[in-house]
């Protein structure tokens, strides 16, 4: 009987041997396919990083790209406001000088009218008379004259004549004196 128990017993451990190595043989091939699944995994963990840092680098790339781009239309757009300011204060300029003339006309025109009055009284004004109307001739082509002739050089003739022709010299107003008397 005891040989019997023994024989059972060793019976009984075989079953649970086999049954033992039935359990980590399946554990061993679920071990493998957990293994393969997780190369699987972590293959495709690498190429979704891979591409998602391509992705991230063509961001960065298209980033850089319009943050030069938008710089590029900064500077050309305050290269145009500058020009324009430029712009703008010559023709203030222009517009200054323009007035200067106008004014000048005026001025001649206004002595001219004062010395055809003075002659119609009676006083002998032809030569004062001829030199206004130059003068008003030479202020009205200066204030009707549209060309943009606004360099140093015609300025400062400008200026010098205007600035000779608006008074009249001593000699030129000695005469109205002797005709007035």
């Amino acid at each position: 009987m005891e040989s019997l128990q023994w024989k059972e017993g060793m019976d009984h451990f075989a079953a649970v041997k086999e049954t033992a190595r039935a359990q980590l043989s399946s554990a061993e091939t679920q071990i493998q396919k957990m293994k393969g699944k997780g190369l699987v995994q972590a293959s495709r963990i690498e190429e979704l990083e891979a591409r998602l840092a391509s992705v991230l680098a063509k961001a960065e790339t298209n980033a850089e790209k319009a943050k030069a781009d938008a710089d590029a239309l900064v500077a050309v757009y305050r290269a145009d406001v500058e020009a324009t300011q430029v712009q703008a204060r010559e023709v203030a300029e222009t517009a200054d000088i323009q007035a200067h003339r106008v004014a000048e006309l005026a001025k001649c025109r206004s002595r001219r009218e004062t010395l055809e009055e003075l002659q119609a009284g009676g006083f002998d004004l032809a030569e004062e008379i001829k030199r206004a109307k130059e003068l008003e001739a030479d202020a009205e082509a200066l204030a009707s004259d549209n060309d943009d002739d606004d360099n140093d050089d015609d300025n400062d003739g400008i200026k010098s004549g205007s600035e000779n022709r608006g008074e009249p010299d001593k000699e030129e107003t000695a005469p109205e004196d002797d005709q007035e008397v």
